[in-house]
């Protein structure tokens, strides 16, 4: 980023290096340390903001301004990142140092994404199904994460799977979250449970029961020995979890509660939101509602707390929407009389809830509803996931930058078509360059062990199970035309089948057809049509049959080497585990640049 601002959409770079928006907030946490001042002595050192480009040199980061949250409003795009294969992404989550975003998709699969540039790291094979929850611990080294069939796994930072549980038999965990000391985690599932676990032994000590449906969300206090739960029922729950008793029931909400999280800094709020138009903010030291949220055209999907400014609020639509909101500001419309908030009125236990309008819009974010949204450790970039499969990455405009304003994420896609600030072919194209950017410079994939799935083959390797809807490993009706067994051989009946084996299960799952005999049974094989010596056609280049397939040895091929380079001798990228972080930190320590291990 050139000047010092939080980000580089400035003009256009010759040819593709560093074409890529990127952020770099350590110019302006330079300049902060420049110019900073003791908490006693008075800030007139450093140089207002205004809104001309002359000042982007002067921008500080949200930590030196921490009253000031309007400045931190994630109002520009930077950049939407799509994977090759598409899925829609159920959560969103930065690294602790936030040097990269994890994302977790429909297909069970982790993304790891770069959070300067925001290309494409590495991609690996994580659960069996759809991811629903990711959650870090508080003191940086583990990872849980709950899918749709009920298990939750441990995960180191090098996304090491070391355990795995069955937190919610068969329904799916919706959420989990960690208590203050990382000793427990509680899981929220579709059992209308949620279980309170031991993170060391992997041992459930205590169910919440309470919830007459489905429980759709939960968060753990960030100091406290409480538990806050959202429901199907539309109520939510405080508990303790040391007694396993429910403390109060907090009521509002007309619908499907879709998620809670206690504000990070503080402690004393808590916002939920559900599947209507409101989100609420309840108070805890008052156990109500202080502020209702306003201007979601369609249903709230979720929400998050910057980690900085606790009086500002994200919100996520199901029409793709994102609102900020700041809470110490009501924003009300033209003709709106403003209304008194609770702690400004003479009763507080009897007044009502304040009403608050979002103090930006962006109408138009994704496509689709927004399922899950994070701010970076240092809230500077917000990035969202959607069921439009993007994910995207938001920051505040540099001074005297009002383009955002005219952009398709805020006027729609046709209307800035018509403007010509958005061009479909050029877009098109800054996407194909960067998927190409994202090959070159990604890592090996990963993927977890998979199962044997093919009916009356079981445990075949090679053979994993399919993750689309449709049944297939790549997303559509793929049919296969293989050849019919013929049933007489030179006069002969084929030999019986080896025990075990279900012949209508192995035609069913070859698209009706059953695969050529094994050489040897019989007599020479029938000639195929179109072929003079009647050799089974050539296999696509590159393509590496699985170990232990039967049709290997009748094609003639076997299993490629691999090269130095973890590819095989046909061209087929292996996957690799990720770098060990012990040895990049020995790395660094002989560079020099750490003394003693961290």
């Amino acid at each position: 980023m050139d000047g010092g601002g939080h980000a580089d959409y400035g003009h256009e770079r010759r040819g593709r290096p560093n074409r890529r928006n990127a952020t770099d907030i350590g110019s302006t946490y330079v300049r902060w340390m420049q110019n900073r001042r003791q908490s006693t002595r008075s800030k007139r050192g450093f140089e207002a903001e205004r809104p001309s480009a002359s000042y982007i040199v002067d921008m500080l980061p949200p930590a030196a301004h921490r009253s000031q949250a309007v400045d931190s409003i994630p109002a520009k795009h930077l950049h939407s990142s799509l994977n090759k294969v598409r899925q829609p992404v159920n959560v969103v989550t930065w690294t602790p140092e936030g040097r990269r975003l994890l994302t977790g998709s429909t297909s069970g699969e982790f993304t790891l994404w770069n959070g300067t540039g925001f290309n494409f790291e590495t991609i690996m094979q994580a659960h069996d199904s759809a991811i629903r929850t990711i959650r870090y611990s508080h003191n940086d080294e583990f990872l849980l994460s709950g899918d749709q069939e009920g298990n939750v796994k441990y995960w180191q930072t090098n996304f090491n799977n070391i355990n795995t549980i069955e937190a919610h038999h068969e329904v799916a965990v919706r959420d989990v979250a960690f208590s203050p000391t990382d000793q427990k985690f509680v899981t929220a599932g579709d059992d209308t449970t949620l279980k309170v676990w031991d993170f060391l032994r992997g041992e459930q000590e205590s169910t919440l029961a309470g919830h007459q449906w489905d429980v759709k969300c939960a968060d753990w206090h960030p100091t406290k020995g409480l538990i806050a739960s959202g429901s199907k029922d539309h109520t939510i729950r405080l508990w303790d979890p040391r007694t396993s008793r429910s403390l109060t029931t907090l009521h509002g909400h007309k619908n499907t509660l879709t998620m809670t999280r206690f504000e990070q800094t503080n402690g004393v709020l808590l916002a939920s939101c559900a599947r209507e138009q409101n989100a609420r903010v309840f108070d805890l030291r008052m156990m109500r509602d202080v502020f209702l949220l306003k201007g979601s055209e369609k249903e709230v999907s979720c929400l998050a707390w910057h980690p900085i400014h606790s009086s500002l609020l994200s919100t996520g639509g199901n029409d793709g929407s994102m609102l900020h909101y700041l809470l110490d500001e009501q924003n009300s419309p033209v003709g709106t009389p403003p209304t008194i908030s609770p702690y400004d009125a003479p009763n507080p236990a009897d007044a009502s809830s304040q009403t608050l309008w979002p103090s930006h819009s962006t109408t138009h974010a994704h496509e689709y509803a927004i399922w899950s949204m994070a701010w970076h450790p240092l809230g500077h970039i917000l990035a969202s996931g959607s069921n439009d499969r993007a994910t995207r990455f938001w920051t505040r405009p540099r001074p005297g930058d009002n383009s955002y304003l005219n952009d398709r994420w805020h006027i729609g896609q046709e209307a800035a078509e018509a403007q010509g600030t958005w061009r479909k072919a050029e877009a098109q194209r800054r996407e194909r360059e960067d998927e190409e950017e994202d090959m070159e410079d990604a890592l090996a994939d990963q993927q977890m062990p998979v199962k044997g799935f093919l009916p009356g083959l079981t445990g075949l390797p090679g053979l994993s199970k399919p993750v689309f809807p449709d049944g297939t490993s790549m997303g559509g009706a793929q049919p296969m035309s293989l050849p019919h067994l013929p049933a007489p051989m030179n006069g002969q009946a084929p030999p019986p089948l080896p025990p075990g084996m279900d012949l209508e299960a192995i035609k069913q799952a070859f698209g009706g057809n059953l695969p050529m005999p094994p050489p040897g049974i019989g007599s020479a094989l029938p000639p195929f049509p179109g072929f003079a010596t009647g050799a089974l056609p050539p296999l696509p280049p590159g393509f590496v049959p699985p170990p232990g397939f039967p049709m290997a040895e009748l094609l003639g091929m076997s299993a490629s080497p691999l090269n130095s380079d973890g590819e095989s001798a046909g061209g087929v990228r292996r996957r690799a585990p990720l770098p060990s972080q012990s040895e990049s930190l020995q790395q660094e320590m002989r560079q020099g640049r750490f003394r003693t291990a961290r």
